[in-house]
């Protein structure tokens, strides 16, 4: 099982406070877990107030792990100071028969790539430890991680404060939960949720890492009334003051009673300072030197800091203020760090990471860690350290695909760059440029590469001039901004066709190839892309001959012409050159065209295994791409609920593309539009405000049908040509059949009668024609129910309207089976079906107000003794509202729910 815990490391309290180590929990028995034996109940613990149901929750667990040997991942979340920690070495302390793997994410400003997986690699050795070392992919750490799980059960892998973890670590752990069940392993990962904003990387993760079957969630509280008044009672402390300034939180209750003041502090700060300051002043001038040297202060290197005062570490262990971790001393929390190393002096904490650069610039065992010196250097205010280490650790975190973690340490380094001669700051911005796209930062990718192409213009170096604007242009394009990027495109072809041939020309033939394939010109495509071909042959130029052929290939592709070899064998070359991003957007041009005349059953089989290599590679940009391909392919086959969930993760993503969230921004619009939900527009507003200033076909026209349909079902005819006018005359000019189809059949439903109609493909063509029959028959044949439903709807005979109807309301369209019902009943019908009732179309699960209350307290991993108090209802009432809640969202395990009901925007919802 594999045991994630986010939050800060708390450790275990000091000896003269030992009665504060029993925060967190009740008297209880707890399980001793032998590698050799199943869980058992043998011992008693120590006390720890108020965590008896957490840690038999891990119990469970573990046991459930060792008895199938299939692995699970349980997600641990909860304030600041709470108490995730010591809730995890209790439980380690308490299964003395099980194997733990410890590691924890740096509280560095930017983490150190893989930093927990370096603290697991030092124990483990072997594979996993040698990969780790020489700078290996995260998918190839992943691997090894599970061969190594493999070795011993049951084993339990923590991970700690992954709200503090780089990209790289985090696509470990995405990896490990989608193939944790084959593992005999309990991973648990801690995480303070009281620090995600809406954009925060570990929130995005945790949406998708939630929704997997063997993940599970806990939530962490802080103590009650109670708890704190028994804590407070030895020591004679106002209980309901000490309660109503500290909300409960453990920390924070420690330290205020550890801080032996007459008046309890105000904050957390004040009480961790109240406690510091009782040291010796030696003691504290040890205290502040680890301080500044997170995560933890190295014995060798407490020497090189703080030498006349080392010796009295016994004092700062002993007062519990630091506890002995592996290799050195640390914090027993990183908020009594943050506070201390606030507090201190301006000059004395420049003083502190002088000597801590100098220091760690030489470790006397193993190779300096480039993230740490960089974080040190820039404290220092050392710029020649600045630019050395940032730059070299950016450039460590992209090879380990960390490409937030490089774009932050580039960053880093251009503050400093001022002194930078014009190559050097060229090269940098051309790598923060590149950094900034990978993850979709494209504002700041764009300001990065303009400041490039400036330096490489002043200093004369046409070549790379020439092709930071090649890379301009591209970035241009994924923005939106198509013409500007058409013109910085040729800008680049005009600087370099005045040089030799050479790589950089090869990839702007590529480029405007590709500018052209998106306003899908196949002409002018295919003649680029021929050049780029040609050009790359003659220089045996892998990425262009790949990329030239995913351009024509595409195209090809999207003018109707059915054959995928030019990009199989795009992807083929692409894997065997090891081309990750263009491998990738290989798999999405597999997919793409797909969507023009709904081919799916020729893309499906590049769906799984694209998102297989793009998730493993942690390629977002395509993974969002593939996603928002599936959503649509589910939408059109009637699966809308699978619809809104591949959707999900793209809109919840603030680094999404553009094109991408488009695409996802229409389907769930269109799926509210035809479920009747509420909010149907303002998916379809933001969709519309991203695609229209393009230009491009691509953006434009999946959100004007969805507007088109959007403004028919809620009966506003006169919207339908407004929101279809721009997009069919791109159409046209493009020579889109599918798509002139699809949009002159919306507007021939409100009456606009086009010449262009008869160019549309079937079957949109059947149903402008009024021939029901076949154009029913071709729905149903490409696995579209909900037109096939709306073709036998236009029919004139009853039975067949009926037909419709009856798969309008099973697909759950009720604005479509309203506006079918009130034609049938125009024309005298009677005893028609009925939809669900008003209470349960409020939301894609069809639950009742009821449910929709059942379902909120199951996502607050609530027990049903507690639902039924506060709802007042009976507890086998509430076992009844569960279980319906399971089967209609389709899942067998309250966590299961739990996660679709975020996924589906249930939590939160308008009731």
């Amino acid at each position: 099982m594999l045991i994630v815990g986010v939050g800060e490391r708390d450790h275990s309290f000091g000896s003269d406070f030992s009665q504060v180590e029993c925060r967190g929990g009740r008297v209880h028995h707890w399980s001793v877990v032998r590698h050799d034996a199943p869980v058992t109940t043998s011992s008693t613990s120590s006390e720890l107030l108020e965590r008896a149901r957490e840690l038999s929750m891990l119990g469970e667990c573990l046991e459930a792990v060792q008895r199938s040997s299939r692995g699970r991942v349980l997600l641990i979340g909860g304030e600041a100071g709470v108490g995730k920690t010591a809730l995890l070495r209790r439980f380690r302390d308490d299964c003395p028969g099980a194997r733990f793997l410890w590691g924890a994410c740096d509280a560095l400003f930017t983490p150190r790539p893989l930093g927990p997986f370096v603290d697991i690699a030092e124990s483990t050795g072997g594979e996993l430890e040698e990969l780790v070392e020489t700078g290996a992919r995260p998918y190839e750490v992943a691997a090894a991680l599970m061969r190594e799980l493999r070795t011993r059960s049951p084993t339990v892998l923590v991970l700690e404060d992954v709200h503090g973890a780089d990209e790289a670590t985090l696509d470990v752990l995405r990896l490990l939960a989608r193939r944790v069940e084959a593992l005999p392993a309990l991973v648990l990962a801690s995480y303070r949720d009281d620090a995600l904003d809406r954009g925060h990387p570990f929130r995005v993760a945790l949406g998708e890492l939630a929704t997997g079957e063997a993940t599970g969630r806990m939530k962490v509280a802080p103590l009650s009334a109670a708890a704190v008044a028994k804590l407070a009672e030895p020591l004679g402390v106002d209980a309901e003051e000490l309660y109503r300034k500290t909300s409960g939180n453990p920390f924070f209750v420690t330290e205020a009673l550890a801080a032996g003041a007459d008046e309890i502090p105000h904050t957390v700060r004040d009480a961790a300072l109240a406690r510091a300051a009782r040291l010796s002043p030696a003691a504290r001038t040890l205290l502040d030197a680890v301080a500044v040297v997170p995560p933890q202060a190295e014995l060798w290197l407490l020497e090189s800091l703080a030498d006349d005062a080392v010796d009295r570490l016994e004092e700062c262990l002993s007062s519990g203020v630091l506890a002995s971790v592996s290799g050195g001393v640390a914090f027993r929390h990183e908020l009594a760090r943050l506070t201390v190393e606030e507090s201190l002096p301006p000059n004395r904490r420049l003083e502190l990471h002088r000597k801590a650069l100098h220091a760690l610039e030489d470790p006397p065992g193993g190779a300096p860690d480039l993230a740490r010196l960089a974080h040190h250097a820039e404290a220092a205010g050392d710029a020649n350290a600045v630019l050395e280490f940032a730059s070299a650790a950016g450039a460590r975190a992209a090879s380990l695909g960390s490409a937030r973690e490089a774009a932050a340490q580039y960053a880093r380094a251009l503050r400093f760059a001022d002194a930078l001669d014009l190559d050097a700051r060229g090269e940098l911005l051309d790598r923060r440029a590149y950094a900034c796209y990978v993850i979709g930062e494209f504002d700041e990718a764009i300001d990065a590469q303009q400041c490039a192409v400036e330096c490489h213009r002043q200093l004369g170096d046409q070549r790379r001039e020439g092709d930071s604007l090649r890379s301009l242009s591209r970035l241009l394009r994924y923005f939106g901004r198509t013409e500007k990027a058409m013109e910085v495109g040729r800008k680049a072809l005009a600087v370099l066709e005045r040089l030799p041939p050479g790589h950089e020309l090869a990839m702007a033939y590529c480029n405007l190839s590709h500018l052209y394939m998106h306003l899908e010109n196949t002409d002018e495509t295919i003649a680029w892309g021929t050049r780029a071909l040609d050009l790359a042959e003659n220089l045996d130029d892998a990425e262009a001959l790949v990329y030239a052929l995913t351009n024509i290939g595409n195209v090809e592709l999207l003018s109707g012409e059915r054959n995928v070899d030019k990009l199989e064998r795009s992807l083929e070359l692409g894997i065997q050159a090891g081309l990750d991003e263009h491998v990738g957007r290989a798999f999405v041009s597999l997919t793409w065209w797909s969507l023009r005349g709904r081919a799916y059953a020729t893309a499906d089989r590049y769906f799984t295994s694209g998102l297989e290599f793009c998730t493993e590679r942690g390629l977002d940009l395509w993974r969002f791409y593939l996603l928002a391909h599936r959503a649509r392919s589910q939408l059109d086959r009637g699966h809308w609920d699978d619809a809104v969930a591949a959707a999900a993760p793209v809109l919840r993503d603030p680094r999404s593309s553009p094109v991408t969230r488009i695409a996802a921004l229409s389907v769930l619009g269109l799926v509210r539009a035809r479920r009747g939900d509420p909010d149907v527009w303002t998916p379809l507003d933001e969709a519309w405000a991203l695609a229209k200033p393009t230009g491009e076909l691509q953006r434009i026209e999946p959100v004007a049908a969805a507007r088109a349909e959007a403004a028919w079902l809620e009966g506003r005819r006169d919207a339908v040509g407004d929101a279809t006018d721009l997009a069919l005359d791109l159409a046209v000019r493009r020579q889109s059949s599918w798509i002139v189809g699809e949009l002159t059949y919306w507007r021939h439903r409100v009456g606009i009668d086009d010449e262009v109609a008869a160019t549309g493909a079937e079957p949109w063509a059947a149903q402008i024609a009024g021939d029901w029959r076949r154009a029913a028959d071709m729905w149903t044949n490409l696995d579209s129910p909900y037109e096939a439903a709306l073709a036998l709807a236009d029919s004139q005979d009853e039975e067949t309207v009926r037909r419709g109807l009856q798969e309008l309301h099973r697909l759950g369209a009720q604005a479509a089976a309203a506006i079918v019902a009130r034609r049938l009943r125009a024309r005298g019908a009677r005893g028609l079906p009925r939809g669900p009732r008003p209470s349960t179309q409020k939301n894609p699960a069809g639950l009742t107000a009821r449910e929709l209350d059942v379902l909120a307290l199951v996502a607050e991993g609530l027990r049903n003794a507690v639902f039924a108090e506060r709802l007042v209802l009976a507890e086998k009432t509430i076992d009844h509202h569960v279980s319906a809640v399971l089967r209609k969202l389709g899942v067998r395990t309250r966590g299961q729910a739990s996660a679709e009901a975020v996924k589906l925007g249930l939590i939160g919802q308008d009731r």
